[in-house]
């Protein structure tokens, strides 16, 4: 079926077919045309232009507002049970993350919460913030499992992820993060041992990367490497959580395996920023951990004037940042990071889509691309959207063509 949007003041985040990210001082410019119109045939764009409109079946008045690609949130953590309000009480009373989950809480409290939670329930919940994101605009999502932390609940955990694949009008990525930390009763060794023989072959079939939470008390370089290699010979590519506590040798060990992306980077030295250079790996910062658990944000400005792309993701969980608004994370790019508005766009669209392998398909107006987009209500520009940071700015959202 085809259908065109008409009436569209600007229609920004036009790229040519084939570029796959944006890195340095590609990523101070995107693609705009005013008084445009955009051509969606089987869920896909099929052309768009300024003037006179193509006949179509359906015609969406977009009534002067903007038209971009959807939201790509390249780290999230929605699968998982219930909440963690009480924790949030202990921050708030002093505790930091580190030592939380030193007590027995944090990741282990979910994953407690998560056992005890039958696969249909577990699904409705994570069905519900799938939603909820949605309606927010992101059109590209990756899902980690982590709050298992056993065989049984990584699977339960995979298993829900799939069903969200198959079922959402968004494109869903997943990512077997069975080392988030070290499940209750196993030595560190032990559950290496046991995600690297016993999870990972179970695991596989359900996944499309391997990730570790490579930091300060959780899991070593060395200890990662391993996992990574264990996830390799299954065909899946890493994603490695890195230097959100510390300067861990996360992001070195990433490269060195080929990581599609390394995330957090609230700690950062020069070493890192040299370890990317020249790579394919995507640098993703998590500015809603940095502002929930009052972590210093990581130096975007350095990483884009090294040259290097930036990717900005919700990092959307209940202990760290249990919000998936990717308007909010473009906004605190900008407020918090010092990044321009077109420099966090970028970072929350292509570059988004670039960190979980799916540039290809969203991202960007590109011909030939799924008709993911946000038609906005009437904005003076793509800076009142970060600006604006509370103000409602949706009229549509369209995903596979299709409006939500």
């Amino acid at each position: 079926m085809r259908k065109v949007i008409v009436h569209i003041r600007e229609l920004v985040g036009i790229q040519p077919e084939g570029v796959r990210r944006l890195a340095g001082s590609q990523m101070d410019r995107t693609g705009v045309l005013q008084d445009a119109w955009l051509l969606v045939e089987d869920g896909r764009i099929a052309d768009f232009g300024s003037g006179k409109a193509p006949e179509a079946q359906e015609v969406i008045d977009a009534a002067g507002g903007m038209v971009l690609p959807a939201f790509c949130d390249s780290h999230t953590h929605i699968v998982y049970a219930g909440s963690r309000e009480g924790e949030f009480l202990d921050k708030i009373n002093g505790l930091s993350y580190e030592e939380i989950a030193r007590r027995g809480g944090g990741i282990l409290n979910s994953a407690d919460l998560l056992a005890r939670t039958d696969g249909q329930e577990l699904l409705r919940q994570a069905r519900s913030r799938l939603d909820e994101v949605i309606s927010k605009g992101t059109g590209a999502i990756e899902i980690k499992s982590g709050y298992g932390l056993s065989t049984e609940g990584e699977l339960k955990s995979l298993e829900v992820i799939d069903h969200l694949k198959k079922e959402a009008p968004a494109l869903v990525r997943s990512t077997f993060l069975g080392a988030h930390a070290v499940g209750r009763g196993y030595t560190q060794a032990a559950y290496v041992e046991l995600v690297c023989r016993e999870m990972m072959p179970l695991a596989a079939p359900l996944a499309d990367f391997v990730d570790v939470f490579c930091d300060e008390g959780f899991f070593t370089p060395e200890e990662t490497a391993r996992i990574l290699e264990a996830g390799a010979r299954y065909g899946l590519r890493p994603k490695i959580h890195a230097n959100e506590l510390a300067v861990s040798g996360g992001v070195q060990v990433g490269v060195s395996h080929r990581a599609l992306s390394v995330d957090h980077l609230e700690r950062t030295t020069d070493a890192e920023i040299e370890a990317l250079r020249g790579t394919d790996t995507m640098p993703v910062m998590l500015p809603g951990a940095s502002f929930f658990l009052n972590m210093p944000y990581g130096r975007a400005k350095d990483y884009i004037a090294a040259g290097l792309p930036l990717a900005l993701a919700s990092d959307y969980n209940p202990g760290s940042s249990p919000s998936g608004d990717m308007r909010f994370v473009m906004a605190l790019g900008c407020i918090k990071m010092r990044l321009t508005p077109v420099q966090a766009f970028n970072a929350v669209t292509l570059n988004g889509a670039c960190a979980m392998g799916v540039e290809d398909q969203v991202g960007s107006i590109t011909r030939g691309k799924l008709a993911n987009l946000l038609i906005t209500r009437p904005l003076p520009s793509l800076t009142a959207i970060p600006y604006h940071y509370q103000t409602p700015f949706l009229a549509h959202v369209l995903l596979r063509g299709e409006e939500i």
